[in-house]
């Protein structure tokens, strides 16, 4: 059998409009979960007063999510369409989780989405636009769900889609790459069946709309670097780092660095889904164990590479950013914390060189005393510790970050140079 491609999608959107039911629906009618595990689900749900939460809870399967109703962390979930295999990256809606949903996303090949028929745009559907934007997500489906709470109205789903599609071009998507889907995830309309009350629609399922999905471009090509996730200590192995491969092709045998802390070794073996393989490319999580790495050599946010390519690790960088959202006003000085790959350090902006257009890029002020919500700007930043990243123009996938402060993001932007440590 020839194994289907891979992609990996990301579901995002506000926190009650539906991702985790419209989840749940998916896996079940693609047969991944059995109708009994929901059945089960149903009458517990009801019996707790949160009917209509079964679907949902397939997804939240920590008990503390249940109760209080709201997806924390990141599930992976694998399910087929006729032409791929996906893992669900179960991207949490909830504000407090957001540095969750920005790991999940930077790993998205797509998103799904979710915008409630009736509630609309919210601020944290704009501020997961932004993201998935910034965080280099190009393809999108929409599901416009709860379409049963607006009855079914094909006049509400079409002021929501111009809506939608007014904000993604200003964020930079273009509607080629844009599909629009009417669902109930509740009543199973469009989710993976055509539903008669949605007649006036003559699009894809959301099931269809995947097929539609384009595999990005490996990018083999590129110099290796896999971001470590977290660092296992495995009886008889030794340790285990691991990560997805982002860039580049990791072999047995291939010399490696460790970046910021510089520790060098060589590949004993690579593992995939609990069995061995020759070696991995971009888009595998992977735990890898290296000759000559201990357990308090590495940890989270350290990058790997080859000893011939080694990762960038930063003194300064130049970045160009979006500023979300933020109370007052940023200013020279400023130390949030920049979410970059698995990295999470905290940074200082030590200039603001130019304030920008963030619709079309061009600078409006040089050398401005602040930045604030809804501007764009080029700033000078200094990690308070070394920090591995690298421009967007050479690798991309480690070009990207999210500024979090107070228990938001506060801005998301992208790399343009590099003062190396």
């Amino acid at each position: 059998m020839v194994e289907k491609e891979h992609m990996n999608l990301a579901m995002i959107g506000h926190i009650d409009h539906g991702k985790s039911t419209l989840l749940g629906r998916l896996l079940t009618e693609t047969g991944v979960i059995d109708p009994h595990v929901i059945e089960e689900y149903r009458k517990k749900a009801e019996a707790m007063g949160k009917a209509t939460f079964e679907y949902a809870w397939v997804m939240d399967t920590l008990k503390d999510e249940r109760e209080r109703g709201i997806t924390i962390d990141v599930a992976h979930q694998r399910f087929d369409t006729n032409k791929y295999y996906y893992t669900i990256v179960d991207c949490p809606g909830h504000r407090d989780f957001v540095k969750n949903m920005i790991t999940g996303t930077s790993q998205a090949d797509a998103a799904v989405l979710v915008v409630d028929a009736k509630d609309g745009i919210m601020a944290q559907t704009k501020e997961h636009v932004f993201l998935a934007r910034t965080l280099g997500v190009s393809q999108l489906i929409i599901a416009i769900n709860k379409m049963d709470r607006v009855n079914y109205d094909q006049k509400r789903y079409e002021e929501l889609k111009k809506a939608l599609l007014d904000l993604l071009k200003v964020v930079g998507y273009k509607e080629a790459n844009i599909t629009l889907i009417p669902v109930s995830a509740i009543e199973g309309d469009n989710v993976s069946k055509r539903s008669d009350k949605l007649k006036w629609f003559d699009g894809p399922t959301l099931l269809e709309a995947m097929d539609l999905m384009k595999v990005p471009e490996k990018p083999i090509k590129l110099p290796l670097r896999i971001p470590v996730q977290d660092v296992y200590t495995i009886t008889g192995v030794g340790t285990v780092p691991v990560g997805r491969v982002e860039t580049g092709k990791l072999k047995k045998g291939d010399s490696v660095i460790f970046n910021p802390p510089g520790m060098k070794g060589e590949v004993k073996t690579i593992e995939m889904h609990h069995e061995e393989i020759p070696e991995a490319i971009p888009g595998d999580n992977i735990g890898w164990n290296v000759r000559g790495i201990s357990r308090n050599d590495i940890r989270r946010g350290d990058v790997c590479g080859h000893v011939d390519n080694p990762p960038t690790v930063a003194d300064e960088f130049t970045a160009q950013i979006v500023v979300l959202q933020h109370p007052s006003a940023i200013t020279v000085g400023y130390t949030p914390v920049f979410h970059c790959h698995t990295a999470q350090v905290a940074s200082t902006i030590i200039e603001i060189l130019k304030k920008l257009d963030p619709k079309t890029g061009a600078t409006i002020e040089e050398n401005p005393d602040f930045i604030k919500a809804g501007d764009a700007a080029v700033i000078k930043v200094k990690p308070t510790r070394p920090l591995v990243i690298e421009r967007v123009k050479e690798i991309p996938h480690l070009g990207r970050f999210a500024v979090r402060d107070m228990g938001q993001t506060v801005a998301a932007g992208m790399v343009m140079d590099i003062k190396e440590k």
